[in-house]
């Protein structure tokens, strides 16, 4: 499951660059116009960073799952759905980032899938935790399950970043920007019964 896992989030990381296209036709004036692709660039970082995070948290978790049941492999399917969704609204950022009404859908979109995808990485977790049977015997499932309370955090800041999509659609890519930040130096902390 980590393997078929890990294929996904390597192509969905991959498909991000497609959505940078290389400017037709520029000649003299190359530099303007690759300056001009800036929403692309943007939306290419902030994606590739919440891949990414995800990935590495992704990791972490299974790097202590021993076994698994139909219930985690459905709820695992579920979060790589959302992650392999992710280049589709990242192509709407670049596309619609400067433009007034259809920038605030697109980050609309954006966030929205975000949503979608904490909800499903929390499920995960939850899950794993719940009984504590699929860990392997290094996890203190008790203090395991106590961190559940970590992803309370993912389950406000992404509807939030739903609102101020409507606000401010550059401003909606730098909070997820700033999330997957958070996520990324916040890793998921498996506790063991040697750290607790």
């Amino acid at each position: 499951m980590e393997a078929f896992s890990d294929g996904v989030f390597a192509i969905a990381i991959t498909l991000l660059i497609l959505e940078i296209k290389v400017p037709p036709h520029a000649g003299d004036h190359l530099w303007s116009d690759l300056g001009h692709q800036w929403p692309s660039y943007a939306a290419y970082v902030v994606s590739f960073l919440v891949i990414g995070i995800m990935w590495v948290n992704h990791h972490t978790l299974f790097s202590y799952v021993v076994r698994v049941d139909r219930t985690l492999m459905f709820l695992n399917l579920l979060l790589l759905m959302t992650v392999a969704a992710i280049p589709w609204p990242a192509g709407l950022m670049a596309e619609y980032l400067r433009e007034d009404n259809a920038s605030h859908v697109a980050a609309a979109v954006y966030s929205g899938l975000m949503v979608v995808m904490a909800l499903n990485f929390q499920a995960l977790w939850w899950h794993v935790t719940r009984t504590g049977h699929l860990f392997d015997d290094r996890v203190d499932v008790t203090a395991a399950r106590a961190t559940r309370a970590r992803f309370a955090l993912g389950s406000l800041a992404y509807p939030a970043t739903v609102l101020l999509a409507f606000v401010s659609a550059p401003l909606t890519l730098a909070a997820h920007g700033v999330l997957a930040l958070y996520y990324g130096f916040n890793q998921l902390r498996i506790p063991t019964r040697e750290t607790v």
